[in-house]
């Protein structure tokens, strides 16, 4: 695992375990932070085999019969697929921010990659019985909780996870502003 030491932009994540509402957050947190004239990328972490085609299209086949790499684009937008051979897990989250046009961003949300040091915050929703991820992770920031805590943050602010523009508030003041 590679610390990121420095990235160019702002970069924050959110870890959580599985059904805790990361993509919920998200899609709540975007429009927000576009609001404020903040160009936003995502990079989520995947632990499952995904297909963003499907049969009978024209990149879909190109795949299949064996293409490493598809380009498609329109007017309206790019993807770009790249094969991967067997790879024992997902690239590392460095070599992802690398593939991104930094140049047409302010921010990167990363959604999973809870193992890697880069700032995050956690969600937790203790209903669900998980333990909580911070005190063995130093890279959290804060923690976004659906009801209050029965241990000790260590300091780490808490926020309303069902809030997500007191979250956007928070990366705005605590992430976008720490960069600039």
């Amino acid at each position: 695992m590679q610390q990121i030491e420095k990235y160019d932009i702002p970069l924050v994540g959110f870890c959580a375990y599985s059904g805790t509402g990361k993509t919920t957050l998200l899609k709540n947190l975007i429009p927000l932070l576009q609001n404020c004239g903040l160009r936003v990328a995502v990079i989520k972490h995947s632990h499952h085999d995904f297909e963003i085609d499907y049969p009978g299209k024209d990149s879909f086949e190109l795949r299949k019969a064996g293409a490493e790499q598809i380009l498609i684009a329109s007017q309206y937008r790019i993807a770009h697929i790249t094969e991967l051979r067997n790879l024992d897990d997902a690239p590392p989250l460095v070599e992802l921010l690398q593939r991104l046009d930094r140049s047409t961003l302010d921010l990167v949300l990363v959604e999973g990659y809870r193992h890697e040091k880069f700032p995050k915050i956690e969600l937790h929703r203790p209903s669900l019985n998980k333990p909580l991820i911070f005190p063995a992770d130093p890279s959290v920031i804060a923690i976004a909780v659906d009801e209050p805590l029965d241990q000790p943050t260590n300091g780490l602010p808490l926020l309303d996870l069902n809030k997500p523009e007191i979250i956007a508030d928070f990366i705005a003041e605590n992430v976008i502003a720490a960069t600039s």
